[in-house]
């Protein structure tokens, strides 16, 4: 049992997807057969990449919805994917508490605990003292001769949610711009503004062309939608941005 660390890898990315997003959009817009806009090599990749950054600013961001990015996640929470799940949009495939044994199961550490030696402290002993009970509640079933699925899948009710886990996530490019604009939020909860931090970095890798220009949703809307008694300040709120723009109309 140890403090688990986050590693995000990037399983798969949808085939030529600055080609096929490119395709979507000039369907919008052409007479001719997006089947054959994606078969032909030209314009030259930077000018798809161009005309997709265009787009994407422009708010057209249903053609993003045919690209989608597959991750796997090692070293977050329960408690982080409680909230991950929340975005419907997407697929999800969990490290199932029913099936595996959690005998030595790792857990992450909050910042703010591992900062205070004797929260540490007390946070690490109550882990040691769940993981003993999670046993105990195994070796019972065991001389009562319940065992495998019945035994782990009610046992697992004493785990923290704390215990690290493992998921598998896809999502679309459109939603995967939602994702990253609420929880790279810095209101949002550490752990999963953390992750969505590093699956930002590997999509502006992989696709600047439509991740590059990213970031939490006040960045986009040039105030914080959070409300006065939320507002980390880097902008003003609604009701400031507003009044300011209209001070600033000519009469």
């Amino acid at each position: 049992m140890a403090c688990a660390q986050l590693r995000v890898v990037v399983l798969e990315v949808s085939p030529q997807p600055v080609a096929l997003i490119y395709a979507a959009c000039r369907q919008c817009y052409s007479a001719e057969f997006a089947g054959d806009i994606f078969a032909r090599p030209s314009p030259p990749a930077a000018e798809k990449e161009q005309f997709i950054r265009r787009i994407v600013a422009s708010g057209h961001e249903s053609p993003l919805e045919h690209v989608k990015f597959t991750f796997a996640v090692e070293g977050v929470s329960r408690a982080l994917t409680h909230q991950l799940v929340r975005h419907r949009i997407a697929s999800y495939s969990q490290q199932s508490q029913r099936y595996v044994q959690e005998t030595q199961f790792d857990y992450i550490l909050p910042p703010s605990i591992a900062a205070d030696p004797l929260l540490q402290q007390e946070f690490t002993r109550a882990m040691a003292e769940i993981r003993q009970s999670y046993n105990r509640l195994l070796a019972r079933y065991k001389e009562c001769g319940v065992g495998g699925e019945q035994a782990t899948q009610d046992a697992r009710f004493v785990l923290p949610q704390a215990a690290e886990t493992k998921i598998v996530v896809t999502m679309n490019c459109r939603e995967l711009i939602h994702f990253f604009q609420h929880r790279c939020c810095s209101r949002a909860q550490w752990e999963i503004r953390r992750l969505a931090g590093e699956m930002l970095r590997r999509c502006r890798e992989i696709l600047p062309c439509v991740f590059a220009g990213v970031e939490a949703k006040c960045a986009a809307l040039g105030y914080c939608p959070e409300g006065e008694k939320f507002c980390c300040g880097r902008y003003p709120v609604k009701e400031q941005f507003f009044r300011r723009a209209s001070s600033e109309l000519p009469e």
